[in-house]
């Protein structure tokens, strides 16, 4: 039906690019790639081994992805981030990261005496960038950026799967606004507003990169603490709470004190509410006994 001129034509003329990748990781052939906004030409590729290009960690992963493909026999999909830090060889990789989806299929022939497979390599950044916002909508609060309740509850259960998994403990934090109904009664809902993004600027301001900070709803915040115990998370609350007074006064001239309660897994713990529950009973616990502090339970 095709001269062999005219299916090579053809292959030239795909515009993502097509790889033939040997087991042992080497460039047999390369065709297509012809989509100059998305790729460059990797015609020089060919003759090398992945491990002449990429860095070790990541030439490891893509030989494992061939592997896969190889022993499956059947399509096999994957996506995957590429950027400069990559490549081996400065100034040869992209400046930025790009993210793509390989389909990696087995090839039923030999090349070269080896077995190999066809890498189609779709550049999918411009996909991934829009799944990336909408994930991050679907997870945060939008007045303070904080993460929202459904995000809590799926970082608590992950915790609580890892705490059952290898006794890696993790604390949790739930503090409140002494009196917040009383501020937005007296100098409206815009200075309560306002009250909250600065809570939420405090705690990335105070808290570890590691820590999980969520609004859970109206003036209630929590802190997920990653491999912290009770007493450490105490402590760290209890930071929290003396720095809230000072800077209110001076970023929004309003005196304001949270309150707050602690807690961590247990070994009965069976959902990852019972710890959020536990340190609820904490926070009441401190607004019971004068607010302005902390209660561990």
């Amino acid at each position: 039906m095709f001269t062999q001129q005219q299916l090579m034509s053809i292959l030239s003329s795909l515009p993502d690019p097509a790889f033939i990748l040997t087991r042992s990781g080497r460039y047999a052939a390369i065709f297509g790639g012809k989509d100059l906004r998305h790729y460059h030409d990797g015609s020089g590729l060919v003759g090398l081994s992945i491990f002449d290009v990429l860095k070790e960690e990541k030439a490891q992963w893509f030989a494992a992805e061939i592997e896969k493909a190889l022993d499956g026999g059947e399509l096999h999909i994957v996506e995957y981030e590429l950027s400069g830090s990559d490549v081996q060889g400065a100034g040869d990789g992209p400046s930025h990261s790009i993210w793509f989806e390989g389909r990696v299929q087995a090839l039923g022939f030999e090349v070269d005496g080896e077995a190999a497979v066809v890498w189609v390599a779709s550049n999918i950044t411009g996909k991934n960038e829009v799944q990336q916002k909408l994930r991050q909508l679907s997870e945060t609060d939008a007045l303070t950026g904080l993460y929202n309740r459904r995000k809590l509850v799926e970082t608590l259960d992950q915790q609580l799967a890892i705490y059952r998994e290898k006794k890696f403990q993790t604390s949790v934090i739930v503090f409140d606004l002494d009196n917040f109904k009383r501020l937005n009664d007296e100098l409206g809902h815009h200075a309560g507003d306002a009250a909250l993004v600065e809570i939420a600027r405090i705690c990335r301001q105070q808290l570890r990169q590691s820590d999980v900070i969520a609004r859970l709803g109206g003036d209630e915040f929590v802190v997920v603490m990653p491999g912290t115990h009770r007493s450490d998370a105490l402590e760290i609350a209890e930071q929290l709470r003396g720095c809230v007074p000072a800077v209110f006064r001076e970023n929004l001239r309003y005196d304001a004190t949270i309150s707050g309660g602690v807690s961590e897994f247990s070994q009965p713990d069976r959902l990852s509410s019972d710890i959020l529950k536990r340190a609820d009973e904490g926070l009441y616990l401190s607004k019971r006994t004068g607010r302005n502090r902390v209660s561990a339970l």
